[in-house]
């Protein structure tokens, strides 16, 4: 299998700590030197390891906003 390789461009927040020192996170990470995308996933606290997650190309994030914002919570 093909070694993952990933770079945390910018933190942009955290969502909710869990627990063993993980956090819910939203990061904007380059993949494999791809362009960077934003990214919503649980990250150890040094970030070496992390949980499933999501990546969202700019336009999708927008998109997800939109909806959000829709939605009466």
């Amino acid at each position: 299998m093909a070694e993952l390789r990933f770079e945390i461009k910018k933190s942009l927040g955290c969502i909710s700590d869990e627990k063993g020192g993980w956090a819910k996170e939203l990061n904007l990470v380059s993949w494999n030197g791809n362009e960077p995308k934003y990214d919503l996933r649980s990250w150890d606290d040094s970030h070496e390891k992390m949980g499933k997650g999501i990546t969202l190309a700019p336009e999708e994030l927008k998109r997800l906003r939109e909806l959000l914002n829709s939605i009466e919570i």
